[in-house]
């Protein structure tokens, strides 16, 4: 590596991108992991101390989706044996925000499968984020309901959503192989409607696809451009009854690598620890925690994540703290701001935030 790891992280303390060249030795340098991660880390502790936000997932549609993003359990062709829904109500999604909420979380995403919203998807999303907002005025919501056409973005920054998430996925070169109902610059399409409507943009990755180190890397400088304010890193979940069922190349020591990677790139925004963590991370999950600020407590869409109290465990044991509602996610050096799913929404069975 032409570059120091130390230079590295002054580069990224400086507000600095990573060359090319220095973003892919990260990946696969020779340098041993624990100086990879100790440089990272202190990148975050520069930017975000020791606290780690806490965010939840609410599913309000569970599968059934018309697209065909390969990765996906909700796919159109899908065999995985899912939980399939349509619409809970707001009061089902008010709830389980709350059990969240007093769990420690600060961000609500309310997530539903499909192409994109109608009109009337809008207004469910309209009346869930009154509900949500009425038991907890002060938590954040994001919202992911896909492809965004002309107005939505506006109603819904109107009716209180703070952020939009939509990841890109993987890399443009390779966003065919993975998704052909819809392309690459859909996404970005999407993300812009969302900034231009005031909201918060959110938009990430998912690794473990077959990607390579170029990929990553190409994925990486694509979402810069984006700037976005909060950056997801998921590690494939490979779904019996998916293409991608037999993808199981991840190792801990490359999902750490990937998200120093990350932490190197988008220095001072919330890079967040997201699906997939338990099965390919395993017991490095807590050094993980020295990369990224941020993660996702209780269940995926359609995964069960690990139970929220062994989460927080984790964060104290590793010498976190858990965000507090009051306090800013962006620092103050940046100013422009697998187990199925049977519990939860959709179900008869209680949240396990």
């Amino acid at each position: 590596m032409t570059t120091s790891l130390d230079d590295l992280a002054d580069k990224a303390l400086r507000g600095e991108t990573p060359s090319r060249e220095e973003a892919l030795a990260v990946l696969a340098g020779p340098d041993e992991l624990l100086d990879v991660v100790a440089a990272g880390a202190r990148v975050r502790r520069h930017f975000f101390g020791r606290r780690v936000k806490l965010n939840t997932i609410i599913n309000m549609k569970s599968g059934l989706c018309p697209e065909d993003c390969s990765y996906c359990s909700q796919r159109l062709g899908s065999s995985a044996e899912i939980l399939k829904y349509s619409w809970i109500t707001p009061e089902e999604a008010a709830e389980t925000a709350g059990q969240a909420v007093r769990a420690g979380a600060k961000r609500v995403c309310l997530v539903a499968s499909g192409r994109g919203p109608g009109d009337r998807d809008i207004t469910r999303i309209e009346d869930t984020i009154a509900a949500v907002k009425a038991d907890s005025p002060d938590v954040e919501v994001c919202v992911c309901l896909g492809l965004l056409a002309d107005g939505q973005a506006e109603r819904l920054a109107a009716a209180g959503a703070h952020a939009y998430s939509h990841n890109l996925n993987t890399s443009e070169a390779r966003y065919s192989e993975i998704c052909s109902t819809h392309t690459f610059a859909d996404r970005t399409d999407t993300l812009r409607r969302a900034g231009h409507a005031g909201l918060s943009p959110c938009s990430g990755a998912i690794l473990g696809m077959g990607e390579s180190d170029d990929d990553i890397v190409d994925l990486a400088f694509a979402l810069k451009e984006l700037d976005p304010d909060s950056v997801p890193v998921n590690f494939l979940i490979p779904f019996k009854g998916t293409p991608l069922a037999d993808n199981w190349e991840l190792t801990p020591e490359r999902c750490l690598r990937i998200l120093a990677l990350f932490r190197f790139v988008f220095p001072d925004v919330e890079v967040r620890l997201a699906g997939g963590r338990e099965i390919h991370l395993r017991g490095l999950q807590s050094l993980a925690l020295h990369l990224a600020n941020s993660m996702f407590l209780g269940d995926y869409l359609t995964s069960e994540g690990q139970p929220g109290a062994d989460d927080r465990q984790m964060i104290a044991d590793a010498g976190f703290v858990i965000e507090g509602a009051d306090e800013r996610t962006l620092p103050d050096a940046r100013h422009d701001l697998v187990a199925i799913r049977r519990r939860g929404a959709g179900s008869d069975l209680p949240a396990n935030a």
